[in-house]
């Protein structure tokens, strides 16, 4: 869970979550520590400019298209100020992937296309590295 390794790291940490039972489950666990925000990352409930940075980790296959997940990447530039980071992972497309993923969305990102498609939200300072089962990206707002 992201959530786990960044209360110690950061000021101020808020988790965006659409599950409504699993944001119950986040504000009891890290209660204090977290400000668990309802909501969809296609559509953030959150002002303009507010974050330093904005991290995904392992979910942006849950994102049911390729659109949605690019109105995902336009909302973290939206949110983050200028200057400021977004950065993630997630899994590559192959057999087991998909196997682990039976009955769940499951719209993997094609790393090869997350370059553009982020130059194309606005994002600078791209770079995406891909390992053998997962790939990881930094993305910045121009300043």
């Amino acid at each position: 869970m992201t959530s786990t390794g960044l209360p110690d790291r950061t000021v101020s940490l808020a988790g965006l979550e659409i599950d409504p039972v699993l944001a119950v489950r986040l504000r009891t666990r890290f209660a204090g520590d977290l400000r668990v925000v309802d909501g969809d990352a296609t559509a953030m409930p959150l002002p303009d400019k507010e974050f330093d940075s904005v991290v995904c980790f392992t979910m942006l296959h849950h994102v049911p298209s390729p659109a949605q997940q690019d109105d995902l990447f336009a909302e973290a530039l939206r949110v983050l100020r200028p200057g400021g980071v977004f950065a993630g992972s997630d899994g590559l497309d192959n057999r087991l992937f998909r196997l682990q993923h039976l009955g769940d969305t499951c719209v993997p990102v094609a790393p090869d296309t997350l370059a553009d498609r982020l130059a194309s939200a606005g994002f600078t300072g791209i770079d995406v590295e891909t390992g053998r089962a997962m790939f990881r990206f930094r993305a910045e707002r121009p300043r």
